[in-house]
């Protein structure tokens, strides 16, 4: 039962992501041979690879993280606060500081990491694209071995599928449907790209990035009864 888990046990993140470059042009030969075979069930007959290049974010041998946003409970007396950080930059940098930060406040067996989707998307693009950067993986994204029931993640979209596989709801439409304030009021993850490699403006991805890390830990509070944070109980760092 999620209400039996400590808050202040769980590491709430979110990540965004780019195409590896900002044009088509500059991949090697074999990098767009590749690109082009990855994506041919994908891409409609008139779509060429370039012109599906846009999406390359999705896929962590294509793309690369300029953000990862993560936030946590604490608890004092009866005062709630929920703390917000961002890792953004050199992609190496970003997931150096990330894994230094697990490694070295979220490495306990009682910790667990939370994002919406994550099992799906957030969690292995990371493990990948530290592997591609030959990080060392922190223990809690090693699963090698592990059994499903070990595994030290939750998923805020698993838990609204109550066992349906089939289901897939958004983070848009999930904070919708539970009274929650949406946080794709300015950009969506298809823009990111535009945004980053055009506009250059990573504090506006920053931004996003936060208040889906916030929607994530409004949803889980959602989940199980309790109220849902207030503005003065969320600090920026």
């Amino acid at each position: 039962m999620i209400e039996k888990i400590n808050l202040a046990n769980i590491l709430f993140l979110d990540i965004e992501t780019v195409p590896e470059t900002d044009d088509y042009r500059l991949l090697d030969n074999d990098v767009q041979s590749l690109w082009e075979h990855k994506t041919q069930y994908q891409r409609k007959e008139d779509v060429s690879g370039e012109d599906f290049y846009d999406r390359a974010g999705i896929w962590a041998e294509f793309g690369k993280i300029v953000c990862i946003s993560v936030g946590y409970f604490t608890f004092k007396s009866d005062i709630r606060h929920f703390r917000v950080t961002s890792f953004f930059g050199e992609e190496s940098k970003i997931l150096h500081d990330f894994s230094n930060l697990i490694n070295n406040h979220f490495n306990l067996p009682q910790h667990v990491l939370c994002g919406h989707n994550s099992k799906e998307f957030d969690l292995p693009f990371i493990a990948r694209r530290m592997i591609i950067n030959q990080i060392k993986l922190p223990e809690k994204l090693n699963l090698f071995g592990k059994k499903p029931w070990e595994v030290p993640h939750l998923d805020t979209l698993e838990l609204w599928k109550f066992g349906d596989y089939k289901h897939f709801t958004s983070l848009k439409l999930l904070t919708k449907v539970l009274g929650i304030p949406s946080p794709k009021d300015d950009i969506d993850g298809s823009q990111v790209g535009h945004v980053y490699y055009v506009e250059k403006d990573i504090d506006r991805i920053v931004t996003y990035c936060e208040k889906d890390t916030i929607a994530v830990a409004q949803i889980f509070l959602r989940l199980r009864r309790e109220d849902l944070l207030v503005d003065d109980e969320i600090i920026h760092i």
